[in-house]
């Protein structure tokens, strides 16, 4: 019998910037291993396009992603739940695993401003998977 999934949820207010980078790494990096969601407390129209444009340079496409509203049963179905600043909007449940990245946010930057805080999300990413005893895949 294998192992349940662990469920990692990534919530910002928008959900289209940082959770969506963390959610992208995550799925690309854990090849199935991780179940992974995310949401915004008040969700943007559409991703932001300086964040589609940095991650196709990482090789991984948000093009057809589309912010999410967060939910209390995403919450309840999440073994971690990562927040990026979306304050106290976030409902708090015992036995979850909260973890608060504070990141800047990419809204309203370019493509420049948005790689550091790229590539800062992916070094996390890569960090909860090791916490989660997941390999990185290559």
């Amino acid at each position: 019998m294998s192992e349940p999934r662990p469920c990692v949820l990534f919530v910002c207010v928008h959900n289209a910037g940082r959770s969506q980078m963390a959610a992208a790494f995550l799925t690309h990096l854990a090849a199935g291993r991780v179940e992974v969601r995310s949401a915004g407390s008040a969700p943007a129209d559409s991703v932001n396009p300086a964040v589609v444009a940095a991650m196709r340079e990482a090789g991984i496409d948000l093009s057809a992603e589309i912010p999410k509203v967060l939910t209390e049963a995403a919450v309840r179905a999440a073994d971690v739940v990562v927040t990026m600043g979306c304050g106290d909007t976030c409902p708090v449940f015992p036995g979850k695993r909260y973890l608060d990245w504070r990141l800047d946010d990419p809204a309203g930057q370019g493509v420049a401003a948005v790689r550091p805080i790229r590539d800062e999300i992916e070094r996390r990413v890569r960090g909860l998977l090791t916490d989660l005893g997941i390999d990185a895949a290559p």
